[in-house]
């Protein structure tokens, strides 16, 4: 979970051993510690925006839903993780079953389409958070079409050509981390997702091909940094 207050602080929910070619294993922060971790940055640096990846545990999903809770009106960003870019499970059912409160409290919920599906599906998640984000890098047609439904039933659809590239590990994260450092800049949401997937696309083309499996991007851009860099 990252918390962006001027600069990107993390809150570590859980410790993974992985490379390219998968997840070895997986080990859960106490939850008394991932809260130590939040409070640690909330008093001190301040929150402008939040990013909820990986949750770790049911008991920290719903302990960390009741600290954002008091945060106010501070944008939310999403990411459903459940599975790993490889294949790896990295939510078990009560710790997917307690994503509810967190989908409730977010700005914006990020699922790609196996995460949709496993979370009820479109109506399901669209009843569940203010806008949902389908992300379609899991599907087989040709262009990647990534869908945008905000609380009033608008729908903003980008696609874009896929890029051929075994080297795709941390897309979602990326992507969200992005949206959210953009809210954190005052941008809109719109805008945000637009520049993001700029982010990610960029990414996915300078990635330095480690490892054997799905290799990690490149991050070897500064675009990010400027605010008015969204379309």
């Amino acid at each position: 979970m990252t918390l962006l207050g001027g600069h990107a602080m993390t809150a570590i929910t859980a410790i993974t051993a992985q490379n390219t070619l998968g997840v070895q294993g997986v080990h859960a922060m106490p939850t008394d510690m991932v809260l130590a971790q939040m409070e640690s940055c909330i008093s001190d640096i301040g929150v402008d925006a939040v990013k909820i990846g990986m949750i770790g545990s049911a008991e920290t999903a719903s302990a960390v839903a009741d600290r954002l809770a008091q945060l106010g009106d501070i944008p939310i960003v999403f990411d459903p993780v459940m599975v790993s870019t490889s294949g790896s499970a990295l939510a078990d059912d009560a710790t997917i079953a307690a994503f509810e409160r967190l989908m409730a409290l977010a700005a914006i919920t990020t699922p790609n389409l196996p995460e949709l599906a496993a979370l009820g599906g479109e109506t399901a998640v669209r009843g569940k958070t203010k806008a949902v984000l389908i992300k379609g890098g899991h599907g087989t047609e040709e262009m990647l079409v990534d869908r945008l439904f905000e609380p009033d039933g608008t729908e903003t659809i980008w696609q874009d050509g896929r890029i051929d590239t075994p080297h795709t590990h941390g897309t979602g994260c990326t992507l969200a981390s992005a949206i959210a450092t953009g809210l954190a800049q005052g941008m809109s949401l719109i805008d945000s997702i637009a520049r993001a997937r700029r982010f990610v696309r960029a990414a996915l083309q300078s990635a330095p091909g480690l490892g054997q499996g799905h290799g990690p991007m490149g991050f070897a851009t500064d675009l990010l940094s400027n605010p008015g860099k969204a379309s």
